[in-house]
């Protein structure tokens, strides 16, 4: 079992960064790319570089099929990360986190077009605060939200189902995805990593966990994680993709992915201020781990140093989070 990251981007990779000296703008908020096989790159820089992000970071396969240097001269304000070898979504967002230092960031795939939403400074002032709307977080970074998620259309302009929303049935925990409606209406997790997240605060809540491969566990993890430390993940209807893709298949398989998830978000129990893995949970843990009892003892005991580092950063405990999406309660609004 790898170590739970404490810090952000713990674990680092080994990586080469291509260009990326120009800076377009200085509105806030820069563009992180991630890149999928066979689509063509110029046409899609060439309508990314109108909307006028401060930076572009490309994150690329270990072994792209294109000439990188070539596209580097063409476009001199895309930063091309090139890793050293296949990562996962998560290490992907937490790389470009630190390769960037604007504000915000929004990250979103090379096969998708920014249809509505505006330029990027429109989109980073519509996420600042003003003087008549304070900030009433504890970590003050003058934007509104850990992570904004847009609407996500098809080729037939149809909104497709990516607001998630915890559910629970005899006691255990599942999701479901609806197509957005209102205005502010909170997201367990970012669809695919997909957003406008505020660096500050991400790099603060220690970014993605690394260690969990598992795309869906890790999302969760990502947004149970944030729910439970007071930030917020919510929608934003004047923001809008379109992504002429099949939807993705999610992997629920209960594994060690899960099982690290359960530790570090449902398995803890928060005390007024302050959240504890008591010892007792670990019989419960190791029947349902389908491992032997050394290996799932030192699981447990790893989950729980990883606790008692965090202790303090609980806000509210898991049934507070699920309550979050009763239909009184989902979304602030702007």
């Amino acid at each position: 079992m790898n170590t739970i990251p404490t810090i952000f981007n713990e674990n680092i990779i080994p990586y080469t960064a291509v260009g990326g000296k120009e800076r377009v703008a200085s509105t806030g908020i820069s563009a992180v790319v991630l890149n999928r096989p066979g689509f063509p790159h110029r046409s899609f820089f060439q309508d990314i570089e109108k909307t006028g992000f401060d930076h572009v970071i490309s994150i690329e396969s270990a072994s792209p099929h294109y000439d990188i240097e070539e596209l580097a001269g063409r476009f001199p304000f895309v930063r091309f990360i090139l890793p050293e070898k296949e990562i996962n979504l998560g290490e992907q967002i937490n790389l470009a986190a630190s390769e960037i230092d604007s504000p915000l960031f929004f990250v979103f795939y090379s096969d998708m077009k920014i249809i509505a939403g505006g330029s990027a400074r429109r989109m980073a002032e519509r996420l600042s605060f003003t003087d008549n709307n304070e900030d009433q977080n504890e970590t003050k970074t003058g934007f509104k939200r850990l992570c904004t998620v847009p609407v996500i259309i098809n080729s037939n302009y149809e909104p497709l189902p990516t607001i998630v929303s915890p559910v629970t049935k005899k006691r255990i925990m599942r999701t479901t995805c609806f197509e957005p409606q209102n205005e502010g209406d909170f997201s367990l997790y970012p669809f695919n990593g997909i957003g406008i997240y505020d660096r500050e605060r991400f790099v603060n809540i220690g970014g993605y966990d690394s260690t969990i491969n598992n795309v869906y566990w890790q999302l969760l993890d990502f947004g149970f994680r944030s729910f439970l430390w007071g930030e917020e993940i919510s929608l934003s209807l004047q923001l809008k993709l379109c992504y002429d893709a099949d939807m993705p298949i999610e992997d629920f398989t209960v594994e060690e992915n899960y099982r690290r998830f359960k530790l570090k978000n449902l398995a803890p129990v928060y005390r007024s201020n302050y959240a504890h893995l008591p010892y007792y949970r670990f019989l419960s843990y190791f029947a349902k781990s389908g491992d032997d009892i050394f290996n799932a003892w030192k699981e447990f005991k790893e989950g729980r140093r990883w606790v008692i580092k965090n202790k303090y950063r609980w806000k509210i405990d898991t049934k507070g989070v699920i309550n979050l999406w009763e239909p009184s309660n989902n979304g602030h609004g702007d």
